[in-house]
């Protein structure tokens, strides 16, 4: 269900064009809590103490900030929080994700670009490299008159931003409700076992029996292809659907605890700081304020 509080922007895209560029000096950011169907690389330099909210993860930013946003139900903004610059500036491009025609993106020469948008549907968050080697293109870009040519550098910027080496995503994939193809079968069904069932005590032989094997192989075997143990795993899946119920609903923070596998309110309490940096009632208050009704 969507949330009625969240801002569903309506973008200036039109169906004949392959993206919408748009530059902007300012001095605050006004915009608020919003999501769109059109996949959105926004560039931002000059506004170090800002913060970026994307799905469930907030954070500070630096001097600048680029991030690539696909998918259709993550939510996003970013506000002036301890940002006093007065010269902000920010490059926004959106584009559809019907710019790759049936199956073109699955052409060789676009595998990288593929992987790259797949993995934004959580938010992609590219490293200060990465900015600045990509800069002077997002400036020529726009800035550039011919269409043909911009489209062409377009997908040039695409490219190379898909070749970052530190680029990370910043929502979890509970919160952003998206479902991420993994390079192993073995990885998918646990993943889909626990997204079924992670309100409910799990444990460690039932998941290694589901894919023959033992837990200690089956403990490395998770580790190697996901990067986290499974404990890890479940609780980012547990803190990404209890993110979702604290902004999504009005239970208690004690109902949300429960009903996301947790069987103690001092340890939710203590994983979700932990891992947020706030309590999960801060959380909710922060997140509420961002919030437009429309």
């Amino acid at each position: 269900m969507i949330n009625p509080e969240i801002l569903h922007e309506i973008t200036p895209l039109s169906e004949k064009d392959c993206f919408y560029i748009v530059e902007r000096n300012k001095s605050e950011f006004t915009f608020p809590l919003h999501r769109h169907l059109e996949y959105e690389l926004n560039y931002i330099e000059h506004a170090e103490g800002a913060r970026r909210t994307v799905g469930d993860s907030v954070e500070v930013i630096s001097n600048f900030d680029l991030v690539l946003i696909t998918g259709s139900e993550l939510e996003h903004t970013w506000e002036n929080h301890k940002c006093n610059a007065k010269e902000i500036r920010e490059i926004t491009i959106q584009f559809s994700p019907e710019l790759f025609f049936k199956n073109f993106i699955d052409k060789h020469q676009f595998k990288s670009i593929k992987v790259m948008l797949e993995q934004a549907q959580k938010g992609l968050y590219f490293p200060l490299d990465t900015i600045l080697y990509v800069r002077p293109l997002l400036n020529s870009l726009s800035h550039e008159k011919q269409g043909f040519y911009a489209v062409m550098n377009f997908l040039s910027l695409l490219y190379e931003l898909s070749l970052s080496n530190g680029a990370r995503t910043l929502s979890s994939s509970a919160f952003a409700r998206v479902k991420l193809p993994a390079d192993s079968r073995r990885v998918q069904k646990v993943h889909d076992y626990l997204m079924q069932n992670y309100t409910q005590e799990i444990r460690l032989g039932k998941l290694a029996d589901m894919v023959g094997m033992s837990e200690v192989a089956f403990s490395r075997f998770f580790r190697l292809r996901t990067g986290k143990s499974v404990t890890d795993y479940l609780l980012d899946i547990r803190i990404g659907n209890a993110i979702r119920m604290l902004v999504d609903s009005t239970q208690s923070v004690s109902e949300v605890c429960y009903s996301c596998g947790f069987n103690n309110l001092s340890n939710f309490n203590r994983i979700f700081r932990k891992r947020k940096g706030c309590t999960p009632k801060e959380f909710r208050e922060n997140y509420n304020k961002k919030k437009t009704i429309v």
